[in-house]
């Protein structure tokens, strides 16, 4: 049950950090701004990584969990309750942020900004190479890898922002997407931000198990 606690946490911390970093910047005119808001997601993500990491390993993310069940680094039991109490910290933490801000109507809502097939594609393809980054550096072996890994796996997040940030909102996480259109009642597009990242994600798998073997 820790492990459980530790993931709704850790994704509870993301979204109330993160999405909380685009709602104050809609406050407050824009005092916040892109970079501030890549380094918001960053830095939180370095944090949950190295405050849960031993714990649950801090996948704060859906689709990072269903790539390590494809590679049956996670049992199917402990993947259903990790996504379970991922979505539910990521509903908390927005249903936090609507109190804070009860005038904001979006929360932080992931939006596509370019077409849907951008959106898609900038989805799939950032969240491929965020979860073959998480493989390479957390399966090599390497203590100095791993004790690096919240610092590079954080960096990976906040440049990807960057660049997908403008065009599909940055998502990269289903609960990251979820917890914000539950709250705020605004479902448009959800789909893509369910199924791109997980897609990109599984997609690494093999890809990764092609180069190492």
């Amino acid at each position: 049950m820790k492990k459980y606690i530790a993931e709704l946490i850790g994704t509870f911390g993301l979204v109330f950090i993160g999405t909380g970093s685009i709602v104050v910047n809609e406050s407050s005119n824009g005092a916040v701004g892109l970079v501030g808001i890549a380094l918001a997601f960053g830095i939180i993500v370095t944090t949950m990584i190295y405050v849960f990491g031993n714990i649950s390993g801090a996948h704060i993310n859906p689709a990072v969990t269903i790539s390590f069940a494809i590679k049956k680094d996670i049992s199917k039991k402990d993947a259903l309750f990790y996504i379970i109490f991922q979505v539910l910290g990521a509903i908390l933490a927005s249903v936090i942020l609507k109190i804070l801000f009860p005038e904001n109507k979006n929360l932080g809502l992931t939006v596509v900004s370019g077409t849907i097939m951008q959106s898609f594609i900038m989805e799939v393809v950032s969240t491929f190479l965020l979860m073959l980054v998480i493989l390479g550096i957390t399966q090599q072996g390497e203590k100095e890898s791993k004790a690096l890994a919240g610092i590079i796996i954080g960096a990976i997040v906040l440049a990807m922002i960057f660049v997908a940030g403008p065009i599909s909102g940055g998502s990269f996480n289903p609960a990251r997407s979820i917890g914000p259109a539950l709250v705020s009642g605004n479902f448009q597009n959800l789909g893509l931000y369910i199924a791109a990242p997980t897609i990109g994600a599984a997609i690494s798998v093999f890809i990764w198990k092609y180069i190492k073997e």
